[in-house]
């Protein structure tokens, strides 16, 4: 499961963005094993002259299509960089094992802990403060030619993998890079978004510990669909920043949704109105369409844990009137409330 990959953008355009750097490495990987890679090489339309042109690069399909027959020819998702194989559906198994985490902090916990199992030729390292969660890889092996493919593979990985799992953008202050600035480090940006900074003490990256906390959003039906074609799926760039909805929408539980101003939620997030506005834009969401979603949430959960008389729950949303709360509740459900409680 493998996400060496640069944009959807360029996938579908076609972009050679991949540096040949990183087709080598799976070369090397067969090379290793004594065998031939003329075949996938072939089948990705990869001429072999190509991998002498330290500045050649190639498309997202082309890099797709060799990582998958390459680990499905060698049997090795690792693709020859560990000291034994990962046999075929060995990253999906990890993936089952942190799916059912009520949080993105469990599932990345379980992640590391049970990648121990597979190799312990590296070791993923997860920790955070209050304000900081940090992922450090620790090697105790010479991973020699293919150490900068692995690493980045290992964090690109669960990167990708943790942004699928909560449907959500994740933001990286920082990544960290344990070898020189590469000749194709203009590709990096493409894989890590934020400060890149190389010849660092261990490969890592760190993030927001607030993303930690949301719920994930994906099922057994969703992984065995992302599996079939992982490659591009882990490194969607999303634009929908969950942790921004999760945080406003919090703000608007604290009290009545209605009762928040932009200006008000904005202060309560140190940003302006204009920038709050801006980003919810660009996550295609709205203000008025979260505090709709928290209130149809207070109300639902009004109407079915408590008795309280229509009246009462239409003013504690933020309603002036019953008949307009059994309006918007219609529009939200599709049916009155009244009705929603009996059901």
């Amino acid at each position: 499961m493998h996400t060496l990959l640069p944009t959807p953008a360029d996938l579908t355009r076609g972009l050679a963005a991949t540096p040949i750097a990183f087709i080598r490495a799976i070369v090397l990987g067969y090379r290793a094993r004594g065998m031939d890679p003329a075949s996938v090489l072939r089948q990705a339309q990869i001429p072999p002259h190509q991998l002498e042109d330290p500045a050649s690069r190639v498309t997202a399909a082309q890099m797709e299509t060799l990582s998958a027959l390459a680990m499905q020819e060698l049997d090795d998702e690792a693709l020859g960089w560990f000291s034994r194989r990962l046999p075929w559906g060995s990253y999906g198994m990890l993936a089952r094992a942190s799916l059912t985490s009520p949080t993105l902090e469990i599932a990345i916990k379980r992640w590391c802990r049970h990648h121990h199992l597979l190799t312990d030729d590296l070791t993923l390292d997860f920790s955070h403060t209050r304000n900081t969660a940090t992922l450090r890889i620790a090697e105790t092996r010479d991973f020699g030619e293919m150490r900068e493919f692995c690493l980045v593979s290992m964090l690109r990985n669960l990167l990708g993998y943790a942004c699928w799992l909560i449907d959500s953008r994740i933001a990286l202050t920082e990544t960290r890079l344990p070898f020189p600035a590469p000749a194709h480090a203009d590709a990096y940006p493409y894989l890590f978004s934020g400060p890149l900074h190389f010849d660092a003490e261990a490969a890592g990256f760190s993030f927001d510990a607030r993303y930690l906390a949301l719920p994930l959003r994906r099922d057994e039906t969703a992984l065995r669909t992302m599996l079939q074609r992982a490659l591009p799926l882990t490194v969607h760039q999303y634009r929908r920043d969950r942790l921004l909805i999760h945080s406003v929408s919090q703000i608007l539980s604290a009290t009545s949704a209605r009762a928040h101003t932009a200006e008000d939620v904005a202060a309560q997030l140190n940003i302006s109105a204009r920038t709050l506005h801006r980003q919810l834009k660009e996550e295609g969401v709205s203000l008025q369409k979260l505090k709709n979603e928290v209130r149809r949430e207070q109300a639902i959960r009004l109407l079915l844990q408590t008795r309280k008389p229509l009246k009462q729950i239409a003013a504690a949303v933020g309603f002036d009137s019953e008949k307009s709360f059994s309006r918007a509740f219609r529009e939200w459900t599709g049916t009155a409330p009244s009705r929603y409680r009996e059901r």
